[in-house]
């Protein structure tokens, strides 16, 4: 498990990001985050950037991204394997799961092209055939897809897409669901599983016992999912659902409009398994 960290938004000489540093150094190349139902899967791509002072002393900014087609493949492989998953558990009758593929390919048609291109790739001849016999797929730009998410959430299931589109859309989904202190994510490779809250640090509420501990308890769910306790992840979170359904504004911390506290939602929840 990883808490929760804040980078600074502006330059900080000798700063790097330890969330960052982790993920690169265990190879934990997919980041998921399910909110309520959907669920969005992305992965990291390398950026460089630099800064150069023009003649009249002014200065110019760069961004460098690179999209590679094999962290393109091993994304868009988790995203079909979380989505065959999810219709296993549904069963035969309901709809066949969706993955919707998020890009900007359009505009930027090399580098998401190329990850268009190798996700398309992946539904037509990953896992002997079986995702595209088991799965649908469609594909939406970004810009729109933040919008249809607004107004049609409950038409999206497994969303994957490059790292600044899912941070974007991963956190404008977790307003419909009150709070980014209610969504988890992990950070997946293919040896290591790293749980961690979607939420930054909040230093504004930093000593008032007043952090929305569901977050992390979703994350350390997910990890005893990954390790194969299915049947207690399950436990924690139907535990955590009956703490939201309830509403009582007496547990909840105030990002839901409660007045609790950090301590009296988590003996909330424990009181529920």
């Amino acid at each position: 498990m990883f808490g929760a960290v804040s980078s600074p938004s502006h330059k900080v000489e000798g700063y790097s990001s330890p969330i960052v540093a982790l993920r690169k150094k265990l190879d934990l190349y997919a980041n998921v985050r399910p909110v309520s139902s959907p669920v969005i899967n992305f992965y990291l791509y390398i950026k460089s950037e630099k800064i150069e002072t023009n003649p009249d002393g002014t200065r110019t900014a760069y961004a460098t991204r690179k999209i590679s087609e094999t962290a393109s493949r091993r994304i868009a492989t988790m995203a079909f394997n979380i989505a065959q998953k999810r219709g296993q558990l549904r069963g035969p009758s309901a709809p066949k799961p969706l993955v919707t593929v998020v890009h900007k390919s359009n505009v930027l048609s090399v580098t998401d092209g190329l990850f268009r291109e190798v996700c398309l790739d992946v539904y037509k001849n990953g896992d002997a055939g079986n995702f595209q016999k088991n799965v649908r797929m469609d594909e939406q730009l970004v810009d729109s897809m933040v919008y249809r998410m607004f107004r049609e959430p409950e038409k999206f299931d497994v969303c994957v897409a490059p790292n600044l589109y899912g941070d974007i859309i991963s956190d404008g989904a977790a307003a419909l669901v009150g709070s980014l202190g209610v969504v988890a994510s992990a950070n997946v490779g293919d040896k290591f599983c790293l749980g961690e809250p979607v939420h930054g640090s909040a230093p504004d509420i930093a000593g008032k016992g007043i952090a929305n501990p569901i977050a992390s308890i979703r994350s350390a769910a997910m990890l005893l999912t990954h390790l194969g306790y299915t049947a207690e992840a399950a436990k924690i979170d139907a535990a955590v659902d009956k703490v939201l359904v309830v509403n009582d504004s007496s547990v909840l911390t105030p990002d839901l409009g409660g007045k609790g506290t950090t301590d009296k939602v988590t003996d909330a929840v424990i009181r529920l398994l």
